[in-house]
């Protein structure tokens, strides 16, 4: 492969029958990872967005504050990332923000109602 190497892991998990397949990810995205693992990284998640059911959580440590209402974003690497979540047709999950050493940033799906119940607890890392 001459892709640049990405932090991330894909996972199937078989659903009962009649009900499909939810794929679940986990991502990791160092914050000074180059331009071309980015694509690699957004090629992955277009992938796996077409399957039926996609739950995405990660770090993808954007430095900035993304305005998710407005879907913008002021720095190139967050609105590159916000053109694939968009383009992807993925809702955030997560509704407080995780910053400062978080070990998951974003919660995403591509299916309504598919994730609840989603709460940063004890936050430590808000201080």
């Amino acid at each position: 492969m001459d892709e640049e190497p990405t932090k991330s892991l894909w996972v199937r998990i078989k659903g009962r029958a009649g009900t499909g397949d939810i794929i679940a990810g986990v991502c990791y995205r160092p914050p000074e990872q180059g331009d071309q693992a980015d694509e690699t990284l957004y090629r992955q998640i277009g992938a796996a967005s077409r399957s039926q059911a996609l739950v995405l959580m990660g770090d993808f440590n954007h430095s900035e504050i993304i305005c998710w209402r407005s879907n913008r974003a002021g720095h190139k690497q967050s609105r590159k990332f916000l053109e694939c979540v968009d383009d992807n047709f993925l809702l955030q999950v997560t509704e407080e923000p995780t910053r400062r050493g978080a070990m998951l940033d974003l919660v995403l799906t591509n299916k309504e109602g598919l994730v609840g119940g989603c709460e940063a607890q004890g936050q430590p890392w808000l201080q």
